[in-house]
């Protein structure tokens, strides 16, 4: 079975899809990898590395595709990527097809299965191929140093001979996998935390985290399905956005990562309640790709509006391209665990696996069961 690994041609991409770890743990399941040059080298594992673990190097894409049964990407790979895939070949990646619609209808006249792993349902036996967990995880953390980076106080309170330095405050926006990493690292530098989140389930987790949850008088539940949040009344938005612009005129750090899968992110911040804010407060939009949960945040950069630093930085995870390719590289090999038979080292899909159904895009020329 030959395995192809792909060097991430989009935008902002720093990760890739194997470390030297699970090459050898791929090997073991029967797969031959060969690993496109120079694709780990942004997340500092260097072609050397995969070669030592049995990799072969090839020295261009099409070098490293041929005769693939299996492609691994960490992204939707580009137009031009899509027709040079071997035909009949497996597609596994994280493939966003609410944002990438256009590729199906090319991935079904390549024939090409396509698997998209964020779609893996949130069961149990989900969980360690669960990209989103694992991504939104390394997100929630960096955009915790992101923000402390550039504000220009304090994150503990300090006591000194020189008097005392109140700690800072932090409001996060959604206690999803994300948020609550965040909150979980603010506490851990000493900031006092605030979490809004539209689902009421939430809080007990938010403080169990020594976080305080912010709750909007209103009786609709924000639960959607498979733990994902849902779009939200008129009534409901504008009780949120009069509770949160009050909570956010005493925070020093707003951190958004709300998102709700298919649609656009709620504007959750306005350019009003940003100019009610703190001068060098600082506003971390983990949502910016999808669209922003805050008014004038731009993809890829730090804008000041009003005395507010507003970081949009997109890709988060890859701003630790080490850990976050190694916790998704873990993921596909758990997924393509599932996919082989061990004894006959042969791909074996079991079409009719609950997550195999789930992250199904295209098969035999024919889209799966997720709409787009």
């Amino acid at each position: 079975m030959k395995l192809a690994v792909l060097k991430e041609q989009r935008p902002y991409e720093t990760r890739v899809a194997v470390t030297p770890e699970t090459v050898k743990k791929l090997a073991a399941l029967g797969f031959e990898i060969t690993v496109e040059k120079g694709a780990g080298e942004a997340s500092h594992f260097p072609d050397r590395a995969y070669e030592a673990a049995g990799a072969t190097i090839g020295s261009t894409s099409k070098k490293a595709l041929e005769k693939a049964a299996v492609v691994l990407k960490v992204q939707a790979p580009l137009a031009d990527e899509v027709s040079a895939l071997p035909e009949g070949a497996l597609l596994i990646g994280m493939l966003n097809p609410h944002q990438n619609a256009d590729l199906v209808e090319a991935y079904n006249k390549r024939k090409i299965t396509a698997f998209s792993l964020e779609l893996a349902p949130r069961i149990t036996r989900a969980q360690a191929l669960d990209v989103l967990s694992s991504q939104s995880n390394l997100a929630g953390y960096r955009a915790v140093i992101e923000a402390a980076s550039l504000f220009t106080r304090a994150f503990p309170m300090m006591m000194t001979a020189a008097g005392t330095i109140p700690p800072a405050r932090v409001l996060i926006l959604g206690a999803g996998v994300a948020g609550l990493q965040a909150l979980a690292t603010a506490k851990r530098l000493g900031a006092i935390i605030s979490v809004f989140d539209v689902r009421p389930a939430a809080k007990e987790q938010v403080e169990s985290l020594g976080g305080t949850f912010v709750e909007v008088d209103s009786q609709e539940s924000g639960e959607g399905t498979g733990g994902y949040a849902k779009e939200m009344s008129a009534d409901y938005k504008a009780r949120q956005a009069a509770k949160i612009k009050e909570v956010l005129q005493k925070s020093d750090i707003a951190i958004s990562t709300a998102l709700i899968p298919g649609k656009p992110a709620p504007r959750l911040l306005t350019a009003e309640m940003i100019k009610g804010m703190k001068p060098g407060s600082v506003i971390v939009d983990l949502a910016v790709e999808a669209g922003g949960n805050c008014e004038g945040s731009k993809v890829g950069e730090v804008v000041e509006k009003d005395g507010v630093s507003i970081i949009g930085y997109a890709n988060m995870p890859g701003r630790i391209p080490t850990d976050a390719s190694a916790l998704y590289a873990r993921n596909l090999l758990n997924l393509l665990t599932l996919c082989v038979d061990k004894d006959k080292k042969c791909l074996a899909i079991n079409w009719e696996d609950e997550i195999i159904q789930a992250i199904t895009l295209t098969r035999d020329g024919q889209c799966g069961s997720v709409a787009v």
